[in-house]
């Protein structure tokens, strides 16, 4: 599945990326500062495009037991 909100800006820094589910019951990976971030019918999904979009780094995945939401916000 196609995250809704891609990534505008990959620094090189490692970035902590959150996983869990929104109040819908779907899954959600969300990096820590809201730089990206994607909805997803499964957790494999997400945690393959959180491993994808941080590096490659799995020690910088996540998992949460609360409720995340993934916010849409338009800068002008």
């Amino acid at each position: 599945m196609t995250p809704l909100l891609e990534s505008t800006s990959r620094g090189s820094a490692t970035r902590i990326v959150l996983v869990g589910r929104d109040r819908a019951g779907c899954w959600v990976a969300l990096e820590q500062g809201g730089f990206f971030g994607g909805l997803f019918v499964d957790r494999a999904h997400a945690l393959k495009y959180a491993l994808l979009e941080n590096g490659g780094h799995p020690e910088s995945i996540i998992e949460v037991t609360r409720e995340i939401e993934l916010e849409f916000r338009i800068s002008s």
